[in-house]
């Protein structure tokens, strides 16, 4: 069986640094041992309203930068859902094998539906089934996750056995979990016990793709600090978030180990690692920024790359599809001829 990866990001604007080096980058390296899909995922998107003026424009956001770090379109595939229907009808149908207590345990939902549950979306309390429908419309095989998409793969694993033993059939294979060692969780540069966020009111809470070199040392030279020199072992950042938070983003743009960036600073203040992660992060993002921003000047690059990859994205999910019809018995009748 072909090894093939599923992943996805929604287009709700303003990419930063966690995105970056949470996932993109990270994917740029699968490109090298697995088949891979990266997709825009704009159906999850609306699961909260958007501005549709600016859910398009997200979405060219999202595409240019999976290309500016460097995802091969023309090897890989990068396409909006939005425009593979199988996305929708296989979410449909899982709809039908999910149960109502599985999604009921979702800890993602209650925190997004919040105290208001009544008023949230159908959509939002089902989504993690379209999650089961992206990666299993393709049989994906392996799925990069974070701690906080655990959750959603042990229920699309759950979706696909009981399908296949409902069904008394292998249709779908049971994806596994890629846990990668390099993914970096990055937090605000303002609490660094809060992910850094597109949706934190301070634009200082983050580095954005777009920002300029300026821009990027002046924010990090204003990232909250504590009082205490910086730790001479790891286990001296354990109850120092801003301080591990910092110590971290410099060991994944300099591609070193937490312990060894942790010895390189030791004893030292945070203007000397403030400093010198400055000048890592702008060599390290400034030629990705550049190909980022150009690429959004060249819409009709993004758009025919999106195009392009969801014609192909169709014709891996359709007979996946013919397959799930047969097994359920949907009936496809052929019109005569003559």
């Amino acid at each position: 069986m072909t090894e093939r990866i599923f992943s996805g990001v929604q287009p709700t604007g303003n990419l930063h640094l966690g995105n970056y080096l949470g996932a993109i980058r990270n994917w740029v390296a699968l490109q090298n041992d697995f088949e891979c899909l990266f997709c825009v995922v704009d159906l999850h998107a609306i699961t909260v309203w958007q501005d549709p003026a600016k859910l398009r424009s997200s979405t060219r956001e999202v595409a240019a930068a999976m290309i500016a770090a460097g995802i091969d379109p023309k090897k890989h595939i990068i396409f909006n859902q939005s425009q593979v229907p199988g996305h929708a009808e296989l979410a449909w149908i899982f709809n039908c094998v999910a149960r109502m207590g599985w999604l009921g345990r979702m800890t993602q939902f209650k925190e997004k539906a919040g105290k208001d549950r009544e008023n949230a979306s159908v959509g939002l309390f089902a989504y993690p089934n379209l999650m089961a429908a992206d990666i299993l419309l393709y049989k994906g095989t392996h799925v990069p996750v974070g701690e906080d998409q655990k959750q959603h793969l042990e229920l699309a694993r759950d979706i696909a056995h009981k399908f296949n033993n409902d069904f008394k059939t292998e249709t779908f294979p049971i994806p596994e979990p890629l846990i990668l060692g390099t993914a970096t969780r990055v937090m605000s540069l303002k609490d660094g016990t809060a992910k850094m966020s597109k949706s934190d009111p301070s634009d200082l809470s983050r580095i954005n793709m777009t920002d300029d070199a300026d821009t990027i040392a002046r924010k990090i030279r204003k990232a909250k600090t504590d009082p205490d020199l910086l730790p001479d072992n790891r286990a001296g950042l354990d109850a120092r978030p801003e301080a591990r938070n910092l110590i971290g983003i410099y060991a994944a743009l300099a591609d070193t180990t937490v312990d060894a960036a942790v010895e390189e600073f030791a004893g030292q203040q945070f203007s000397a690692l403030k400093e010198r992660l400055s000048e890592v992060a702008v060599a390290n993002l400034s030629p990705i920024q550049d190909e980022y921003r150009r690429l959004l000047d060249d819409k009709a690059t993004i758009d025919d790359v999106l195009a392009d990859g969801a014609e192909r994205a169709c014709a891996l999910s359709e007979p996946v599809l013919r397959e799930v019809h047969d097994v359920i018995g949907f009936l496809r009748p052929k019109r005569k001829r003559g």
